[in-house]
Formats: structure tokens, sequence, C-alpha cells
């Protein structure tokens, strides 16, 4: 109690940027205290529980350094349970969105298209209606008919006519619904595809007559502060009377935000976007919709809407041109969403014979298994582990924190790299170049590369337990409580890997691969044909490794790579070819959905994924290409009987 909210973060190791050191000058420490009940913490938070603003907050307040609503970390103080959020603008290593657009090619015909005309001039003695003439201008121009306007458009129809001296470009929505009229000549329009993530946003922005994307730009999701994770979030809006409008407000307002960017960076205006698409699973498209979460929370995980949605823009507070429409992509179950359908647009598995696992990873896994014959899909409750979450010296992406780790099999000692820098930490010049920023963490990819090789070097059994006979190979082995722990950073910040980590990577690949091997069991196979990991922490996994832990089931490692941001790809295809809307809208009603939850088969599978790579389950691809301890568990004929089956077509 009466701890300074700076201080407070200090001791807990949560950076909060300070140029002034907590003189209230510099106004870069803000933060904000979060009102509600939080189920996981078991507390009830409330801005009351700080210290009134005093004479120093209120003199950065009216000279605009302190937002409204927002306190000063070096000035307020503690004196109950209250939740504090940090924005990213008060952060000293400010999370870095991993969600850039990759190449795809896309069959360029979005749902607006742009046409030039001529109207003829008002005239006493035709008496006609300036809507009537422009109708009849297109339909002789460009054979348009049956065409439809709104009063948005109507109340723009006769200011652009006479700007324009009679000329104008008209922008239609699927051939028939005149959304925007801009007076002479117009070869631009723009539309932008988003994808709501639990953890991170990303909005790509695009033109639609070339299909290029003029600008990206990508942020925290600002709903973090109400819950790390879904089901989080869920409890959050069950407990508190208001808390799904918080979080509905907050997502809207960030899209705002990141499109006004985009736009910005594009230099147009956020009035010049008329399209958008969305892309997010159940719980993030609810909340963005303004439905209810909580039906999500409990079986059967109802949804409020299966199909697309699409609707204007403004009905969903978000701010463009104002007869831009939204179009959302379909959901496909409870726990399997319009991020999953974008996914599958993108990867288009139905197109070959043989058998994909496609699989998003984040704190919900989303798994996609098939081929032209069959679609299966289900989610798994990976939890937020794979995203530094629960781990000791876990963090999300950032400047400064490890995402790749390499130990050596004799010495034990480890080498790694952080974000930001290209060198490893045993090369020349590691320090010069990161600078007083530092070693920060570890983040996701990390943490299961080094899990990973302390299996590979023997730090690790099977079963994930730390031997403690490795102390005699290297001082890095510790002695922690009744376990061991491994030293992987002996600075500052000191990071040990200790066996909690270990078991919360354990759980969290065992759900994965158990939701997986399920998919696997319906469809009738031992073996899949190709594996792609989509999302931004899929994309930032290497494949090996994450085999190795046993993430995965065993397949060639030629045919495993990244998706990259599948669902933001999925996202722009539906924004650049209407007919892709129809496709995954028919998809989406056809696929077989598996509810994990429920299934008897996904316990047992997930008993079995606990060790590593697995308890039962052989690797013969991934040990071709490299050496494996030996596991007395996993052998090739641990599961008689079965084989390599796969559905052919009939005909």
């Amino acid at each position: 109690m009466g701890t300074r909210v700076l201080q407070a973060a200090r001791e807990l190791g949560v950076d909060i940027d300070s140029i002034c050191g907590g003189r209230a000058r510099c106004g870069r420490c803000q933060v904000e205290a979060v009102e509600g009940s939080f189920a996981k913490e078991q507390i009830v938070s409330s801005p009351r529980h700080l210290t009134e603003m005093g004479e120093a907050e209120q003199y950065c307040l009216q000279r605009g350094r302190l937002d409204d609503g927002n306190r000063l970390s070096c000035q307020a103080k503690i004196l109950g349970d209250v939740r504090i959020d940090v924005p990213a603008s008060s952060q000293v290593h400010h999370q870095v969105v991993r969600k850039d657009y990759e190449a795809h090619d896309i069959k360029l015909d979005p749902v607006v298209h742009l046409y030039f005309v001529e109207v003829g001039q008002a005239d006493m003695h035709t008496p006609e209606g300036d809507l009537q003439r422009l109708m009849r201008a297109l339909k002789e121009e460009w054979g348009l008919t049956g065409l439809s306007c709104d009063l948005v458009m109507l109340q723009q129809l006769q200011d652009a006519l006479r700007e324009g001296k009679w000329q104008v470009t008209v922008a239609i929505r699927y051939g028939n619904q005149i959304v925007a009229v801009w007076p002479g000549f117009r070869d631009q329009v723009f539309g932008a595809a988003i994808d709501v993530g639990s953890t991170t946003i990303a909005v790509h922005l695009c033109d639609l007559i070339s299909g290029e994307v003029r600008a990206s730009s990508g942020a925290m999701n600002p709903q973090i502060r109400f819950g790390e994770d879904l089901m989080s979030r869920v409890s959050y809006a069950m407990l508190n009377p208001e808390g799904a409008g918080q979080m509905t407000t907050a997502v809207r307002q960030s899209i705002s935000r990141l499109i006004a960017d985009t736009a910005g960076q594009a230099g147009i205006g956020i009035e010049d976007i008329l399209e958008i698409t969305l892309v997010g699973n159940p719980v993030m498209h609810h909340l963005l919709l303004g439905l209810d979460p909580t039906p999500l929370g409990v079986a059967p995980f109802a949804l409020a809407t299966d199909r697309s949605v699409d609707i204007w823009a403004s009905e969903i507070d978000i701010e463009l041109h104002p007869n831009a429409r939204a179009y959302l992509l379909p959901c496909i179950a409870g726990h399997v969403g319009a991020d999953t359908a974008a996914v599958m647009l993108a990867e288009t598995p139905w197109e070959s014979e043989k058998i994909s696992l496609v699989i998003d990873v984040g704190t919900n896994a989303e798994i996609v298994l098939g081929n032209s014959d069959r679609l299966l899909a289900a989610s798994s409750p990976t939890g937020p582990a794979f995203e530094g979450a629960q781990i000791s010296g876990g963090q999300r992406a950032a400047p400064g924190a490890i995402e790749r780790v390499r130990i050596d099999p004799e010495t034990l000692e480890p080498r790694f790299r952080v974000i930001g820098c290209e060198l490893w930490s045993d090369q020349p010049g590691f320090d010069e170049a990161i600078g007083e920023q530092g070693v920060t963490g570890i983040c996701g990819s990390g943490i299961i590369e080094v899990v990973a090789g302390m299996y590979l070097t023997g730090i690790i059994r099977a079963d994930g337990s730390v031997s403690g006979d490795a102390r005699s190979r290297s001082n890095r082995i510790q002695a922690s409580g009744r376990t061991f722990s491994y030293l992987l950073h002996d600075g500052e910040p000191r990071i040990v890997i200790e066996q909690g980590d270990i078991r919360a990577i354990q759980l969290a690949k065992a759900a994965l691969y158990a939701g997986a091997r399920l998919l696997m069991d319906r469809m009738g196979v031992d073996r899949v044909d190709r594996i792609r990991l989509a999302g931004a922490f899929g994309s930032h996994i290497d494949v090996k490794y994450a085999m190795v832990l046993g993430m995965i089931p065993d397949c060639d490692l030629g045919q495993v790579s990244s998706a990259n941001n599948a669902a933001g790809t999925g996202a722009r295809i539906a924004l650049l070819n209407r007919a892709s809307r129809i496709e995954i809208e028919q998809r989406a009603r056809t696929i077989e959905k598996i509810e994990t939850a429920v299934d008897a088969g996904f316990q047992q599978h997930f008993v079995d994924a606990m060790g590593i790579p697995h308890t039962t389950q052989a690797y013969p691809e991934l040990s071709r290409v490299m050496d494996l301890p030996q596991s007395p568990q996993a052998t090739s004929d641990a599961v008689p009987g079965r084989r390599h089956r796969r559905r052919r077509r009939r005909g």
C-alpha cells in the first residue's frame, strides 16, 4: 500500500518509460487503471484504488501531456487491488507486431468498381432528377441497369455533378449499388483487409484498382488489458455488466486508428476507403460486432451467427467513407472462427488430393485437416505459454527478446539471438549491437527452441524432467528446489529455464498435437503429406524444433513450412476477389466440425503427447534428418495394426 505505480512496475520487471526520472515532467509514464472483476487474479480492480490526482498530474493534464482517464505512474500510489494497463506509447520495449503481408496470387475482381460518366445537364425543358440522369448515363455508356443508391450517396450527388461540370466518377458495389460519386475523373479507390487477432491487430490498405498493398499497420489488441486469453475476456464479460461493451469499444477504436495510420502512410484520406474485410476468432468476431460472447464460454459454444456479415462500416463505428461497407468472413464453429476461414481461403486445401494439415498457432490453436475429398476443423486450447506467458523469463515478441537458441551438445553452453539484432550472442560485437536495451526476456519461438535444444542435448528427458546427471557436464544445470533448472542468460535479467516452464510448454504442445491427431483419427489417416503453420507466431517457429518438441505430427520436413499471416492473406483475397466470398461461404458450411472439448479421444491423445517428441508415436521422418535421443517409449510399432491410409477419389 502507498507504493507508486512506477516503482511497483519496476519491482515486478514491467518496463514503463520515464525520461524525467519520475518528476512528472515528461508525461511518458502514463498508465490506465482498469475497472472490473478479474477471476484469474481474484481481484476487483478500480481507478479509485489509486490516490487522487495531485497538482503535478493536473499540470500535465492542462498542458496536454496527460491523456484523459490516464494517470502518471510516477505520481499515482496504490491503495488497493488494481489492474494497470500500460499503453504501447508508455512501454520501453514496444511490442513487435509481426503480421506483415506476403505476396500471393490473387485474381483481381473486387466488389467495388469505378465508372467515369458524362451526365446530361439539368434542363427546364426535360425535367428530370439528377439521380435519374446519372442512371440513364450509366446505362447508355456502360450498360449498367437495375442500379440502386441510398441517401448518403444521394446527398453527395448534386454537388459532385456541378463541381465536376456534369462529369463524375461513380463507385458501384456488386454491379448494382451506387456507393459513392466524385466530381471529374478518378482512378483510385481503396479498401482495407483487417486481421483482428486476440493479441495483435493488423491492417493492410489496398488499392482496389491495382490490388497493390499501399500500406500496413499493426498494434497490440487493447482488449489484452481485460484478459490475456480468450476465456479470460469471456469471463470478464460474464463478471462485468459493461465488460463486453468496453472490449467492443476498445477494439473498434483501435481499428479506426490503424486505418487512419495506413491512410496517412499512403497519403490518402479515410473517406477514400470504401470497403473493408475483417477476420478474427469467434470471440473477437462477436465483440467486434457488439454480440454477447458469453455463450462461447460454455458448451455447446453457440455462435450468434456462422454466416458472413455484410454491413455498413459505420454500424460498427469504423471511421471511413460514410457509405463504406464492412464484410466479415463466416465463422466455422464455436471455437473456429473467421480467421480460420481466411486461412483456408489462402491455403485452399480442397484443391489437392494430398492431405494437408493447417494450424494457426496461438493461445487457441485452430486446426484444419483435409484434401479435395473431405475437410475437418477443430480448435485446441494451447494457452498463452507459446507467447511467453506462464514462463518465468517469458515475454511477448519485442526488441531484446531471445528468439533463437542453440545449445552445444558437448559443453551445454548456449548461444542465442534476440529480436532487433542479427548477431548471435557468441559473435563479436553482440553486446554493442543490442546496446543499452540489452536482453529483456525470451519470447515464444525462443522458448520452443531452448526446450527442444535441452532435449536434444540430454538436459531433459523424454518425460520433460530436467536431468540432475547433466550437472556433471555443465554448471548451467542448477538445483532449483526439488528439481533442476538451466541457466540460459547469466546477466540482467537472469533468464533461467525452470521445470515449471518446461511443463507449461509440454501442456501447450500436447494440446496442439492432440487436436491435430484427433482430426487425423476422424479422417482415418496416420500420416499427413503437408503441414502449414499459420499466424504471426507460427510464421516465426523453426519447424524442425517444433517437430522435435512434438508440437506437430511427424512429416517430411521438406513439406513443413510457414504460411505466414495466412489469415491476413485470406482477408486480402476476400477484399480483392468477389468470387472468393462465395467460395468460402460454401466451404464454411460443408466443413466437418470436431469439438475437442467433448470428444473422449482428445484426453488420451493429450496424455500421450506430453512426452518429447511423443510418448507412443515414433518420428521416423524427423529421425532421417537429425539424431534424436533414444526414447524407450516411442517405437515404430508402438501402435500396431495401423497403416498409412487415405481416402481416394471414386471414379
